[in-house]
């Protein structure tokens, strides 16, 4: 890689083993969960690098990213930076409520006592990560820590650890999942085979169909994602039997392709023609 600022302007060019990029011509990027820098040179376990060698990894890391995410006028679906901000899930629990969504009563908290007032004040909360969902144990396995109900009785004083976050538990029906793209909105039901709280456990469990989104729920999704200047997003929201609709989270490189075929497909159009046509400066 060659990356030059001169006059003003970024340019230069990228080459891989299999392509060559004048960076310069670059109109839109798609920032799906790219894997991670490691040089092919560079023992690929961290604590068997040298100190040069780390130091080399983390600036070829900055390096190619920081090129990467500083092409001129280009459309970026996500840009990392708008990714990480809208990844806090405080932040954009706050910001849900703010724009109108209706949420679930809320608590994020490392007070015991706090905790457990909660979930006698409700009866039954929700308990999910206040960030991620994979927890990497001693075996150096990766496990999943899914959303569960807990009771007052379950919360200890290991709570004090660090904040957890506790929700009110919705009576929900079924759940839906939106995906977002620009003005558009795909909006996916997913019903599940059984009393399952979390459908991202078993998907051979759900059923998938198209429902249409309600006009306040679309203007606010809108709304969110001119907030955190995200192109696209994955919205998750609990539906219960009034037709409300609760929001739970919006993951900015959620996924889109496992529902029904129709929709997987005009998602799948949608995110293409907004690539084609680029920033809204250059259409």
């Amino acid at each position: 890689m060659s990356a030059r600022i001169e006059q003003g302007a970024l340019a230069g060019d990228l080459t891989t083993a299999t392509r060559h990029l004048d960076l310069s011509d670059v109109r839109s990027v798609y920032w799906r969960r790219p894997s991670p820098f490691n040089a092919a040179q560079v023992n690929s376990r961290r604590a068997g690098r040298t100190p040069t060698q780390r130091f080399g990894v983390e600036q070829s890391h900055h390096g190619y990213l920081g090129t990467l995410t500083a092409l001129p006028g280009a459309l970026y679906v996500n840009h990392p930076t708008q990714n990480r901000a809208a990844e806090n899930k405080v932040l954009r629990l706050a910001t849900a409520a703010r724009l109108g969504f209706t949420l679930p009563d809320t608590l994020i908290t490392n007070v015991p006592t706090d905790a457990r007032k909660s979930a006698a004040d409700h009866g039954t909360v929700i308990c999910k990560p206040v960030h991620r969902v994979h927890l990497t144990c001693e075996d150096g396995r990766n496990r999943t820590v899914w959303v569960r109900t807990v009771q007052a009785d379950e919360l200890d004083d290991s709570i004090a650890l660090c904040p957890h976050l506790f929700q009110a538990c919705v009576p929900k029906i079924a759940d839906v999942r939106i995906a977002a793209v620009g003005e558009e909105a795909f909006a996916t039901r997913i019903d599940t085979d059984g009393d399952h709280l979390d459908w991202r456990r078993d998907q051979s469990l759900i059923t998938c169909s198209p429902i249409s989104v309600p006009h306040s729920v679309r203007e606010a999704l809108r709304a969110y994602l001119h907030a955190f200047g995200l192109t696209y997003g994955a919205f998750d929201f609990a539906l219960d039997p009034e037709g409300r609709w609760w929001f739970l989270e919006c993951n900015p490189a959620g996924q889109w392709a496992f529902v029904d075929e129709d929709t997987t497909r005009a998602i799948a159009n949608a995110l293409a023609d907004t690539l084609q046509k680029g920033a809204p400066h250059d259409r």
